[in-house]
């Protein structure tokens, strides 16, 4: 009795094609298959802490501040910074040192609060504009402040990135206030 061996589907479709079918050669994964979600890669986190406080006095649906590592509260908009306070407590608890949350009203008594931890630095006194972005790629360097190109270098920001071992980098500062400066440096 002779028994059938039936082609699996992907040869039909390959024959029915016209296509040739290589065994044992695997092809390197394509766009979009590569991708953060669509094969198990984990996506990078957006948030350190995420909180909820209870807070019915507070005015608004939603704010945005910046805690410093020693405990100075910078407010983004109009909200006074005594309005912050509770939410900035219940972040203190789990996550140290300098970081930005937004906070949003989900009911009448309850917010929700996230935060990220920040690099905050000194630079020194009378450094120029708001916003400092450091590109260096291999012997280029180049650098803008408050979006016009710069001359000058700033040693005390490329230090920090040497520090961590990176030679090709972006690095983009903003001012908070004075002289305290949000940092962040990516790799290349």
């Amino acid at each position: 009795m002779a028994r059938w061996r039936r082609d699996p589907l992907h040869a039909k479709l390959a024959r029915q094609g016209k296509l040739a079918l290589e065994r044992g050669t695997t092809e390197p994964p394509r766009p979009p298959w590569d991708k953060a979600g669509i094969h198990g890669l984990a996506r990078a986190r957006r948030w350190d802490a995420v909180v909820t406080v209870s807070a019915h006095d507070m005015p608004g649906d939603d704010l945005a501040f910046v805690a410093l590592g020693d405990g100075t509260l910078l407010v983004d908009g109009d909200a006074p910074v005594d309005d912050v306070t509770p939410l900035a407590e219940a972040v203190q608890q789990v996550l140290d040192g300098a970081y930005r949350a937004e906070a949003v009203r989900r009911t009448t008594e309850l917010w929700a609060v996230a935060a990220r931890s920040i690099d905050v630095v000194q630079l020194p006194p009378g450094t120029p504009g708001d916003a400092i972005t450091i590109s260096v790629r291999r012997d280029e360097r180049t650098t803008i402040v408050d979006g016009a190109e710069w001359l000058a270098s700033f040693p005390m920001l490329e230090a920090l990135a040497g520090e961590r071992g990176l030679y090709d980098y972006v690095l983009e500062a903003h001012r908070l206030q004075g002289d305290a400066w949000e940092v962040q440096i990516s790799p290349l």
